[in-house]
């Protein structure tokens, strides 16, 4: 058995080097979904609650991590120790390292994430959040794809981006025209000037 301490530390580089440009590039390609957000403290060991919109009652048995925004576009991962139902909408939660109260308050009110694969396996096809990643189509245009969800009493915001600006199109039963989800598609019929007011 080699000790790692005896082999100099540019060997030792050059051998990672493959198995961490992997892990960065994994890490790059994943794509993220935000399923909602850690909105309460409960009790006093550090157990959170998770309010989602998953479009349906879920423990996440099986779902090993969670992951929070740290800068845009990098994400945390917290590990699972258990999870448990409290609504149709609402998972009390518990993660690794975190057993005080104190600390569990550190990350409410955060978004959660979770990855394509896991959200794909943990969200209701007729959950609003399934529709993130979709592309908007207006007049046979592809806009942007959907970056974000905003319900509101009678109606979904899609949050796009366009040219680099920031665009919410209203989803509601005079915009929405068709949701394809075989070619992961929405498509929209909007009011003259929308997206004038954005671009």
């Amino acid at each position: 058995m080699v000790n790692c301490l005896t082999i100099p530390v540019h060997l030792l580089q050059q051998a990672l080097q493959p198995f961490i440009c992997s892990l960065i590039f994994f890490f790059y390609l994943a794509e993220y979904f935000n399923i909602g957000k850690l909105v309460a403290v409960h009790g006093l060991s550090g157990e959170l609650l998770l309010k989602h919109e998953l479009g349906k009652k879920t423990s996440l048995k099986g779902l090993q991590a969670i992951f929070t925004e740290d800068k845009k576009g990098s994400f945390l991962p917290w590990f699972i120790e258990s999870s448990r139902i409290k609504s149709d909408s609402e998972t009390y939660i518990k993660l690794e390292g975190v057993n005080t109260r104190e600390a569990a308050m550190k990350l409410s009110p955060k978004q959660v994430w979770l990855p394509e694969g896991d959200f794909k396996k943990f969200a209701a096809k007729t959950a609003p959040a399934s529709l993130l990643g979709y592309m908007i189509i207006h007049n046979n245009e592809a806009l942007g794809e959907i970056l974000e969800l905003i319900e509101q009493p009678h109606q979904l915001l899609c949050r796009l981006e366009i040219k680099g600006k920031e665009v919410l199109i209203p989803l509601h039963e005079e915009t929405l025209q068709k949701v394809d989800h075989k070619k992961k598609q929405v498509l929209v019929e909007l009011p003259d000037g929308l997206l004038a007011i954005y671009l």
